[in-house]
């Protein structure tokens, strides 16, 4: 199924067990896609269930597009969240990516996202 975020469409591609995942839900998911500006990228997808800025994707999904920018550069930090901000851009629409994988894996949300078809 497809979606318009920023202007962009936007490919969003379920698993069978994230249909079903979903289909078990009272509220909606919001899968939040994070671009990270640091000294690398770092591509990471959140779930929850806060809806707000969100675009809508149907009754039990809904998508959103964060960037982000450290307050530093520390590759030592490694996997660990470094202090952040929001990074507001004028155009998003360049950064938003092509598609939005999501899965369902033993009882936990699983997603990535793309630019490449």
């Amino acid at each position: 199924m497809n979606v318009t975020l920023h202007d962009k469409s936007l490919e969003v591609r379920l698993t069978a067990a994230a249909k079903e995942a979903l289909a078990r839900r009272t509220a909606p998911l919001v899968a939040e896609m994070e671009l990270l500006f640091s000294c690398l990228l770092r591509k990471r997808v959140h779930f929850g269930d806060d809806i707000d800025a969100s675009t809508p994707v149907d009754g039990r999904l809904a998508v959103r597009f964060r960037p982000i920018m450290t307050r530093r550069c520390s590759v030592a930090e490694g996997g660990a969240t470094p202090p952040s901000e929001g990074f507001p851009l004028e155009n998003p629409r360049p950064y938003v990516p092509n598609w939005l994988a999501i899965d369902y894996r033993r009882g936990e949300w699983v997603g990535e996202f793309g630019y490449a078809e």
